[in-house]
């Protein structure tokens, strides 16, 4: 049994998709409908034929928690951000922004030496830039940003040797 599905799709941080599913090999863009087949071809691409059209899709990054994928469609890529009707649900309900817990120090995750430190005070930082250098049992460890933001205080200096759970850097 098929349960009807229906979803938002924005590409690109651009355009707004609504899509709907109503079985396995139809359904609905945009009001338009549309017929299709998928075969997986190998580990993360896909042969499809949609209104008899051939497409190769590649999935290239999935972060399924955040329901965001990049993917290549016929050598082109598209960023997709995945909303379904449960995530329109909580934004109805003002709680769409319960999972963006901020983010606002880095901790060391164990005792060590600081061996680097690659940001200053007021730097602007990504997600997974490498922040600081983090020597513990005679290894070098790269502490990354966890979010994207403003270095507002850098409470160690190179050299300095750090407890568990000790507040290396703020972020804001």
């Amino acid at each position: 049994m098929y349960i009807c599905s229906m979803l938002k799709v924005k590409v690109n941080n651009k355009q707004e998709h609504q899509v709907v599913f109503e079985n396995e090999t139809s359904g609905t863009i945009d009001g338009q409908a549309f017929l299709w087949d998928i075969i997986e071809v190998k580990n993360g691409t896909f042969h499809v034929i949609k209104n008899n059209k051939s497409y190769t899709v590649e999935l290239l990054k999935a972060e399924p928690a955040e329901k965001s994928f990049l993917v290549k469609v016929n050598g082109n890529k598209y960023q997709l951000n995945v909303k379904d009707k449960f995530d329109e649900l909580l934004k109805s309900l003002g709680m769409d922004n319960l999972n963006a817990n901020k983010v606002n120090e880095i901790k060391a995750p164990m005792p060590g030496l600081v061996l680097d430190i690659r940001v200053s005070e007021g730097d602007e930082v990504k997600k997974g830039d490498a922040i600081l250098v983090l020597e513990a049992m005679k290894m070098e460890n790269i502490l990354k940003s966890p979010t994207d933001g403003t270095i507002k205080k850098i409470n160690v200096k190179k050299g300095v040797a750090v407890e568990k759970n000790q507040v290396l850097i703020n972020f804001s």
